[in-house]
């Protein structure tokens, strides 16, 4: 879909998003309103109801579109609003991922996978047919857009672990992330790495959540691009992540009208990493 249009002779300008969110666009106009499109679907939303108004009248000339009135339901994300605030979740794109798997009657577990899991490309049998593994996988990529307590050559240990997490989204499938209508509009960053977890590549992984006042708004697990010869290295390539994320974030929140005035704290809990920070001329504890 073209760029969205408030006015003929003033085009909108379009932000293209990092990574897995590379599918959707936000076209940000002059005035006080942004809309979010992936293929025929879009969203509007903005704080001028005659801007609003303006660009859904715009759409409808230039192209055969149809108003389902407020966001509701969207790309499988469904939304509740109340004088409190907007509560999304995935209730029934898990539900659905439940019954095609079978495990609809399966009984729940409280924890998405077991403690301290280690899986490898090289132990357990191999898949005869890894197709409906990889369909799974993809499907839950898709479900950690609300459901951040899930970030986690295909062999049976990897499906026993896809279906003990299947278990534990039967325990709530309905729940979601909650944004209050009223709520301080400042970033809070927390990140953490685990050391040479890799069993197979010793590569530490990098976590992150950031928060737009208490509602997380991005979040991710990932391995470590390269190996890190101290836990202190690790957790200074898991801020530096972190810290490209909240820049990203920063320039969204500009664009729409939601300047930061204030430093954004960055939350981290190694000490090497802290004692660093404190006192770079301790280079013992430096990584050359």
């Amino acid at each position: 879909m073209p760029p969205v249009h408030d006015d003929p002779g003033r085009p909108t300008r379009t932000r293209k998003a990092p990574g897995y969110l590379q599918d959707y666009y936000v076209s940000i106009a002059r005035s006080d309103s942004s809309s979010a499109a992936e293929q025929d679907d879009i969203l509007i939303t903005g704080s001028d109801a005659t801007s609003l108004e303006h660009i859904k009248s715009h759409l409808c000339d230039q192209f055969h579109t149809k108003d389902l009135g407020s966001f509701k339901y969207f790309l499988g994300i469904e939304a509740a609003r109340s004088s409190s605030g907007l509560y999304i979740s995935q209730l029934k794109y898990t539900l659905d991922i439940l019954d095609d798997c079978g495990l609809i009657g399966a009984r729940f577990f409280e924890f998405p996978v077991e403690q301290h899991l280690k899986l490898s490309s090289s132990t357990g049998l191999v898949l005869s047919d890894p197709s409906p593994y990889r369909r799974l996988v993809g499907r839950l990529i898709y479900l950690i857009v609300t459901r951040p307590d899930i970030v986690y050559t295909p062999r049976q240990p990897h499906l026993d672990a896809a279906h003990h997490l299947l278990s534990y989204l039967k325990g709530s499938p309905d729940q979601g992330i909650f944004f209050p209508s009223k709520s301080e509009l400042k970033l809070t960053a927390f990140c953490d790495s685990d050391w040479a977890s890799c069993p197979m590549t010793r590569r530490s992984t990098t976590g992150y959540c950031i928060f737009l006042g208490p509602s997380p708004i991005s979040w991710k697990t990932k391995k470590q691009t390269t190996v890190s010869r101290s836990s202190a290295e690790a957790e200074y390539r898991a801020m530096a992540v972190a810290t490209c994320e909240l820049t990203w974030l920063s320039y969204v929140l500009r664009d729409l009208g939601i300047p930061l005035t204030t430093p954004i704290p960055l939350h981290y809990d190694n000490q090497a990493a802290i004692h660093i920070a404190a006192n770079p001329i301790n280079h013992r504890l430096n990584v050359r």
